[in-house]
């Protein structure tokens, strides 16, 4: 294979030293050779400071978040903490539902559903309608009066070493603010510097965002410790269901080098004035007294005293070189180039416009990068996991309440975390999973009068399993059936069988409950779900919302009986279940009675427009536009339906989608891209995902359909986290999927990706692929075994494999699948015998 002298120098160079200043390469094991990323897929630049929060840059150590505006004379950086959340534990179940379920349910089956809602909504309904809020912590400003006329002006986000920068020249002095946000020391460091000693003078102030002034609602004050910490501490606001309110405090030290430093009072605030200072280096600590989802009995003082305690006496350069370290030992795993042009030098907000015109195919490199780069920031362990809006939230009053959607935000904002080599950052994904399975027991016991556990379509760090929104959206009831998937996909990624042991019983217990709980349908005799719904979606779609003269609004109806999203995750539930209670050798009785359930579920059914049908019964409606496509979940990510092995189901998913439509919200978007993906139909993604990176002005919510806002970040809109996530997730599925009995290179390649690279993506076998391609075509792939699995590779023509440069015996499994043995930590190349 012949590359031009860039792309070769993109797939053999060695990672320089990151950010600015030297930063040493990550010892973490890799794996493979450590290539270099495109400078155009590792940074986001601008020649303009921010003038909206979704044209700022975004930095987070998993807990701690920011968003750099990167403004000269006024730097304004937003604050956040992921477990600032108002109210404190509470249960959100209501007693006395499971009494009405056989009410509920026949109601259902008569075709009822009006009046099975309005039952269901006074009888199992949540205590509360809606979820307790995620909060922003507050601002942190800095005020250089004299530097509103810059010039030189550079805003820089750096995707591999997690360094912001802002750079400008004002009144003859070169002047820059390097930002980061440690996983090492758990802090938030701005360091400023200027090109003439003596010449930095700045304020800094600290606000807080939480109802200021309003002592009835959440409060919060701004206190001094000496001559350079300020201290911000209050309460957060009520919730209703909530007797309890959390505390929490943010911490700021200045230490500037040289200068003079004082207290003082500026527009009603405390701040710390540096004057005539060489450098100033500032060092934020947040926590609060969140310890467990039911326990906020934390000494949010106690720990930024100690975590400041450290850090401070940490010289600068080592702050930055443990953080960049640290960050690059998670992101110089993955490599991805997908064009030999450098498009570095072309800021970031003029690179839209070209990918939408087909050129600067390497923007979808920095798109997949920047999915990466997020999760990094938003999901480390020990953290809560990222929400609908990572950790980066402005609002007192969030979209969505910025909490967890489970449905498919929470989980989707997962779906690249083992495709990406960043198993653990699922760490706190998992975590929370487990929990939820505590709270939603009491749920399953309460509503439905079984063991096991259940949960709903929505939660906040409370972990509120009961149904909320009312009937339409609350009384689907499968998540747990999704979360289990998640569980065992971490699985078969990482082959670690104490993980498995470890979560089986999260299996097991799901499994339990819709054991007991499934019921025949009287019509057809299957046995189904009741009451459920298909998520956020009912018979007749988004046009079936009707308006009185008054201007209230009549929604459609969505509960429902076995929708085609709860079959599909049952049949896999139990599939998984099956597996994984043989492999461990546990619960046979339970899964012959699992087996045997899964015999009963309902087949999917092909509808009168040749679409796979949403529902029992052929109700949809041709016009639905409806965001969501919760019935091709068995699509993706789901694996029961497959163009290779099911082609007639796969037919109807596409049908399916042409009805549904192209245009859609950010993330809906994104998962469409997954689903083509899944189809094989690589054009098609790609059109999607060029849709998807349209550029969207407005940073508030609207009903058009989403995009991306200038900083990259999703719009539904508002920002949703997803959209990024899910995003880059669709970009592995075009490249690279393992999931139909092996492992196949390229499935899905777009033709205007005629040639590119990438290293470190995942297959499920634990499995670390290097592949490189021309001309639509891969030529050599390099596979790390991590656990000595069997490999199967699914390619039509003939192969070979070696590894240390001896043959490695291979079998032919079925047409166009060949199998070989495998030894932990060995690497093999694979090569097509033909045209080499």
């Amino acid at each position: 294979m012949k590359l031009n002298k860039s792309f070769a120098i993109f797939l053999s160079a060695g990672i320089t030293a990151a950010g600015w200043g030297s930063g040493p390469a990550s010892a973490a094991p890799l794996s493979g050779p450590r290539l270099e990323n495109p400078a155009s897929a590792t940074r986001l630049w601008y020649e303009q400071p921010a003038t909206l929060w979704t044209e700022a840059l975004p930095i987070g150590n998993g807990r701690l978040g920011a968003m750099i505006y990167g403004r000269t004379h006024e730097e304004l950086i937003p604050l956040n903490e992921d477990t600032l959340w108002a109210g404190g534990p509470y249960d959100s179940n209501r007693e006395g539902g499971f009494a009405f379920l056989e009410a509920i349910r026949d109601l259902v089956f008569e075709g009822k559903g009006r009046e099975a809602e309005a039952l269901f909504e006074r009888t199992m309904m949540g205590r509360s309608r809606g979820t307790a809020r995620y909060l922003p912590l507050g601002n942190l400003r800095i005020l250089s009066p004299g530097h509103a006329l810059a010039s030189g002006y550079t805003r820089e986000l750096k995707l591999d070493s997690g360094l912001s920068r802002v750079s400008y020249r004002a009144d003859g002095v070169e002047f820059t603010r390097t930002a980061f946000c440690s996983a090492v020391d758990q802090v938030l460091a701005v360091r400023i510097e200027s090109s003439q000693p003596g010449r930095i003078s700045s304020y800094f102030k600290l606000e807080g965002a939480v109802n200021p002034r309003r002592t009835g609602d959440g409060k919060w004050s701004v206190r001094t410790e000496g001559d350079n910490e300020l201290i911000l501490a209050g309460i957060t606001p009520s919730f209703k269901p909530s007797g309890q309110r959390l505390r929490y405090e943010g911490r700021l030290l200045v230490i500037p080098e040289g200068g003079d430093m004082t207290i003082v009072h500026k527009d009603n605030h405390p701040a710390v004035k540096v004057t005539g200072a060489d450098s100033v280096l500032l060092l934020f600590s947040a926590a609060t007294g969140f310890r467990k989802y039911d326990d906020i009995s934390g000494d949010p003082e106690k720990r930024n005293r100690e975590i400041l305690g450290r850090a401070k006496n940490k010289p600068w350069d080592r702050l930055r070189e443990d953080h960049v370290q640290d960050f690059r030992s998670l992101f110089d795993r993955v490599s991805l180039s997908l064009s030999d042009a450098d498009t570095s030098g072309i800021p970031t907000d003029r690179r839209f416009a070209a990918f939408a015109a087909g050129r600067n195919p390497d923007f979808a490199s920095l798109f997949f990068q920047y999915g990466r780069y997020l999760l990094i920031s938003s999901s480390r362990p020990g953290c809560r996991p990222a929400n609908l809006q990572g950790i980066w939230n402005r609002d007192m009053n969030p979209a969505w309440n910025g909490g967890y959607t489970t449905n498919i935000n929470f989980q989707m904002n997962y779906w690249p975390s083992d495709l990406t080599n960043l198993s653990e950052c699922r760490e706190p994904q998992l975590s929370m999973i487990r929990d939820m399975a505590e709270t939603g027991k009491k749920t399953a016991r309460l509503n439905f009068g079984a063991r096991g556990w259940v949960f709903n379509l929505n939660t906040d760090i409370w972990l509120a399993s009961a149904p909320i929104y009312g009937a339409y959206w609350g009384s689907w009831s499968t998540a747990a059936a999704w979360f289990c998937d998640d569980l065992w996909e971490h699985y078969l990624f990482t082959g670690d069988r104490e993980y498995l042991e470890e979560f089986y019983p999260l299996l097991r217990d799901a499994v339990i409950f819709f054991d007991q709980t499934l019921v025949e349908h009287p019509e057809y005799g299957w046995l189904v779900t009741n009451p459920s719904s298909s998520p956020e979606n009912g018979p007749g779609g988004d046009p079936a919302w009707t308006y009185n003269p008054d201007g209230t609004r009549n929604r459609p109806i969505g509960i429902c009986a076995g929708s085609t999203c709860d079959i599909a995750l049952l049949r896999e539930l139990f599939t998984h279940f099956t597996e994984a209670s043989a492999l461990l050798g546990r619960d046979p009785e339970l899964r012959e009675s699992a087996a045997e359930k899964m015999k009963r579920l309902p087949p999917y059914q092909v509808g009168r427009l040749g679409q796979l049908q949403e529902w029992l019964e052929d109700l949809d409606n041709p016009d639905d536009h409806h965001r969501h496509t919760s019935h091709l979940w068995g699509l993706h990510p789901g694996t029961s339906i497959d163009p290779r092995r099911t082609p007639e189901l796969a037919a109807a998913a596409r049908r399916s989608l042409e009805l549904r439509g192209d245009e859609s919200t950010g993330w809906s978007m994104a998962w469409k891209i997954n689903l083509r993906a899944r189809l094989l139909e690589g054009d098609r993604a790609l059109k999607l995902l060029r849709r998807q990176l349209m550029l969207v002005d407005s940073p508030t919510y609207h009903a058009g359909p989403g995009g991306t806002y200038l900083n990259l970040m999703d719009a539904h809109p508002p920002f949703q986290i997803d959209g990024n996530l899910g995003g880059t997730a669709g970009i592995v599925e075009m490249l690279l999927q393992s999931h139909n009995g092996g492992i196949e290179f390229l499935p899905a390649l777009p033709s205007a990706w005629p040639r590119g690279a990438f290293r470190g993506l995942c297959a499920r076998g634990a499995f670390d692929i290097d592949l490189e391609w021309e001309q639509g075509r891969w030529r050599t792939a390099s596979i790390l075994s991590r656990k000595g699995n069997p490999c199967t590779i699914r390619e039509k023509e003939k192969i070979s494999v070696t590894c240390d440069g001896r043959p490695v015996s291979t079998e032919t499994v079925e047409a166009g699948r060949v199998r070989f043995p495998t030894s932990a930590g060995k690497r093999y190349v694979i090569q097509k015998e033909t045209g080499r």
